[in-house]
């Protein structure tokens, strides 16, 4: 883990061996010793992970608490964040866990969407799914940022040129183009891979060298440029700018897409309608 003193022990593995033969998880781990780990974490550690003064958009610090120490009074999960900054925390809880270390890795962005998602609640109700809302949503549970330093891949990509964009730029992945999860969904899911999981893509545009970055500020760029877009481009008013991702198709995130005929299957791997 970078910068950060590791909190968890690490007696035993608990989690399963795939976490650790897959590089979606090897982010987890360099911040936050994730393989490590003896047990979930409980909401008092997951604090320890905070950068230092990460607050909502309505200037709350924020922190994990057990979830059941929260009195809601019939606010919604996301106002109690935006209003309190106490963010409810289940425990021994994969999802809740998953999110936890969002936040810790993309604060700006987190609060912002925390925000857009309380504002909507307030204009529509917690029970009105609009169009805003459900982008919001699409992006916190399943979004997969791809920062790409070329425009090319941003326009393969959208046009399901899962072949050169998987094997054909194979070599470039982890320079030119990396990808980067925000959804905690992914990572929940990711625990027990299916054929047929997808995410949903969003494009960065990074400068040539951002690779080289160290991790802490990779991570730090993308939630700062990611957060800054949401605010400025209106990104979120429908999921038009999302474009879907295979997941198991992202090199080394599932071990069977290192044989090219994996993707072949084109009941995964569909063509553009």
């Amino acid at each position: 883990m970078s910068n950060k003193k590791r909190v968890f022990s690490a007696d035993r593995h608990w989690h399963t061996t795939f976490c650790e033969n897959n590089s979606i998880y090897q982010h987890l781990n360099e911040r936050f010793g994730f393989y490590e780990l003896r047990d979930f974490p409980c909401a008092e550690q997951l604090c320890e992970l905070l950068p230092p003064g990460v607050k909502t958009q309505s200037g709350q610090p924020v922190r994990f608490v057990n979830q059941d120490d929260i009195d809601f009074n019939g606010r919604a999960y996301e106002t109690v964040i935006y209003q309190s900054g106490q963010i409810p925390t289940r425990k021994d809880n994969w999802h809740d866990m998953f999110g936890a270390f969002i936040w810790c890795l993309f604060p700006k962005t987190k609060a912002k969407l925390n925000e857009l998602h309380h504002l909507d609640i307030s204009a529509h109700g917690e029970k009105v799914r609009t169009k805003t809302r459900n982008a919001i949503t699409l992006l916190d549970e399943c979004g997969v940022i791809l920062a790409i330093t070329d425009d090319s891949y941003r326009q393969q990509f959208r046009a399901h040129q899962w072949h050169w964009g998987f094997v054909k730029q194979r070599s470039s992945w982890g320079r030119d183009i990396s990808a980067f999860t925000i959804g905690h969904a992914n990572y929940e899911m990711l625990t027990k891979p299916y054929i047929g999981l997808t995410g949903k893509a969003i494009f960065v545009d990074v400068p040539q060298g951002f690779s080289q970055f160290a991790l802490k500020e990779q991570y730090s760029y993308l939630d700062r440029k990611l957060c800054q877009i949401i605010t400025e481009q209106d990104l979120l008013k429908d999921n038009s700018a999302f474009s879907p991702l295979p997941l198991l198709g992202v090199p080394g995130w599932y071990p069977d897409n290192e044989d090219p005929t994996f993707y072949q299957n084109k009941d995964y791997f569909r063509d553009k309608r």
